[in-house]
């Protein structure tokens, strides 16, 4: 086995609208198109789709800098009252992927257009995979947290700070 394996990923489309920048709160109600790519699919590729209230969505973060990738613990947000964490126990853009996960509300299919809301990926966010969400996919047994991530995201899908 190598040391270092890697693979190559094709877009499925962008992020059309919603926010221009990320920020780290106030997702909630931000509305936005998943775009896929017309030269490679055509609308029956979201056949079905519009009975899902929920997808799941791995895009890059493409605005990441390649040269703010601290992989030694750090921080949440440098904020001081929180402790310490590897990057593997952080969700932001700091990653050596570039790789995000968002669960967002589909509101509606139109052909390759998914219609969607609370997408926490900018305009122009390349998006790899696309998928519904199925209940029983979710977490089997009682979760748990550290209480950090409860404090910081707070408001985190909180509508929009005016």
């Amino acid at each position: 086995m190598p040391d270092r394996e890697t693979f190559e990923v094709e877009v499925l489309g962008h992020v059309i609208g919603g926010r221009i920048e990320p920020t780290d709160d106030y997702w909630g109600g931000t509305q936005a198109i998943i775009r896929l790519d017309g030269s490679r699919f055509t609308p029956d590729a979201t056949q079905g789709l519009e009975e899902f209230s929920h997808l799941e969505v791995v895009f890059r973060f493409h605005l990441s800098d390649p040269n703010d990738m601290p992989l030694q613990p750090r921080r949440p947000r440098n904020n001081p009252d929180w402790p310490a964490v590897g990057f593997v126990g952080h969700r932001n853009m700091r990653r050596p992927n570039w790789l995000g996960i968002s669960r967002c509300r589909l509101v509606k299919v139109d052909g390759l257009d998914l219609h969607v809301e609370d997408l926490d990926a900018v305009d122009g966010t390349p998006v790899l995979e696309v998928k519904p969400w199925f209940e029983e996919m979710g977490p089997r047994g009682k979760v748990r947290q550290a209480q950090w991530t409860t404090d910081m995201l707070g408001d985190y899908y909180a509508p929009t700070k005016d």
